[in-house]
């Protein structure tokens, strides 16, 4: 009996182990789901935050050069907004508020800051000396909080850094790095005008969206009229198989769409639209060996290969390279006026100069010859808007597009302040203030916001 009792024990504390172990496994892979759950949420938030810091940093440095009452107004609404949301972001990241502080100052004083201004632009007054002097210097932390959160990013993505070590009571780098030189704005002006309502206007887009394209000509085509359409552009001799993928509609374009398989194996996206047969986008995707081909050669490749499609006159605008494919914007050029609206796209391989991707959709939505005024003010006149502090490069006429649907004609101005580029829009019949960009060269092209 007494053996039977041993055993029975020993069965029950062996079950015990056997629960707990279980038990204990449970929990601990819980923790982990839980605690993978938390590290996606907090990326999450410091990638919305990091994007928010990025964009405050170019309103600020469109502010500062900003001549205009009305388009200063829309900058400083943009930028209150942007602050706003990077202040939110910020909260949600699990570190101590406290160990913030001097972060959550910044933005709250920048959100602030630049509602004030704001109202003061809506009222049609200028900007002073000093207050411009502010938002410089808060311009000036902007780049190095940027700076601080782009390097964070880094770590955080080869794991050099964890979440785990930004919470820990005993490592508070996070803190340290982004509440760094801070003293600068703790004499900024705190006296601000209350919340009464702001006006929000469009901001400057790459193309239009028509609802009845513009530059869609001819008949509507069949299916079976859009392979020979394909056969012809990438030569018949080329085409080993097409596949339908039907009918889609990008933006206001109706197309059939195709994956075409090439004989030397390339796999090729197009899509052809219904009406008039117009090659809305080709994308293909291979390898690239070693890069042999310079910007300017591939820039004139794309030129001759604009040519041979039928779209002549056309201007390069940015462009972007990525892992050996150069990606070049082109709009459309009108007696030596840049129609920003009328944009192509080309890809093309740095290694062979292969054109890999063609992309009209917006030609294809605002394409027409236009009628240009001649009634407007002189280039001189439109200086007189400018910010003084502006480095002029080069200037010339351009059309650009408003969320409106409208086309405005601008002087477009491009320089320099200090090492920042700008794009400078003024209307060409008003004389006033329309547009900003901030240029950006980075190594891999230039980008403008």
């Amino acid at each position: 009996m007494k053996n039977n009792k041993k055993i029975i024990l020993w069965i029950v504390i062996i079950a015990l182990i056997v629960a707990i172990a279980i038990l204990g496994y449970f929990l601990y892979k819980k923790n982990n789901e839980t605690q993978l759950v938390s590290e996606n949420l907090y990326n999450n938030n410091f990638y919305e935050l990091l994007n928010y810091v990025q964009n405050v940093e170019t309103y600020l440095a469109k502010a500062t050069i900003s001549k205009s009452s009305s388009y200063g107004a829309e900058t400083l609404t943009y930028l209150w907004r942007e602050a706003n949301l990077a202040q939110t972001y910020l909260a949600r990241l699990p570190i101590e508020s406290q160990e913030l502080e001097k972060t959550e100052k910044f933005l709250n004083q920048v959100s602030d800051y630049s509602y004030s201004l704001s109202r003061k632009n809506i009222k049609g007054e200028d900007l002073s000396e000093e207050e411009i002097k502010n938002l410089k210097d808060l311009h000036s932390y902007s780049i190095e909080l940027e700076n601080v959160l782009n390097q964070l990013n880094t770590d955080l993505e080869k794991g050099t850094i964890t979440w785990k070590d930004l919470t820990s009571k005993e490592d508070d780098q996070f803190a340290q790095a982004v509440s760094t030189n801070m003293d600068v704005f703790n004499s900024l002006e705190e006296n601000f005008h209350e919340y009464s309502g702001l006006i929000y206007d469009g901001a400057f887009s790459e193309h239009l969206t028509n609802a009845n394209p513009k530059g869609l000509t001819g008949d509507e085509i069949s299916e079976e009229d859009a392979k020979n359409k394909i056969k012809s552009f990438l030569g018949e001799e080329n085409v080993q198989e097409i596949s339908s993928q039907g009918e889609t509609q990008n933006s206001s374009i109706i197309a059939y769409n195709f994956n075409v398989k090439t004989n030397n194996e390339e796999n090729v996206s197009i899509a052809i639209s219904k009406v008039g047969g117009h090659i809305v986008y080709s994308n293909c995707n291979r390898e690239i060996q070693e890069e042999k081909i310079s910007y300017e050669e591939a820039k004139n490749k794309a030129i001759e290969f604009l040519n041979s499609q039928g779209f002549p006159n056309m201007k390069e605008t940015y462009y972007l390279n990525e892992n050996g494919i150069v990606t070049i914007n082109f709009a459309y050029s009108q007696d030596d006026v840049v129609i920003y609206p009328d944009l192509i796209k080309v890809k093309i391989a740095l290694d062979n100069s292969e054109i890999m991707g063609f992309e009209t959709t917006g030609y294809l939505n605002n394409h027409t010859e236009r009628t240009i005024s001649k009634d407007i003010v002189t280039i001189e006149k439109a200086k007189q808007n400018l910010s003084k502090s502006l480095n002029i490069q080069s200037e010339g006429l351009a059309i650009i597009p408003t969320e409106y649907q409208t086309e405005i004609l601008c002087y477009e101005f491009k320089g320099k302040v200090e090492e920042t580029e700008f794009l400078v829009y003024v209307n060409a019949q008003t004389g006033v203030e329309e547009d900003i960009l901030v240029i950006y060269n980075t190594p891999n092209g230039t980008l403008t916001m």
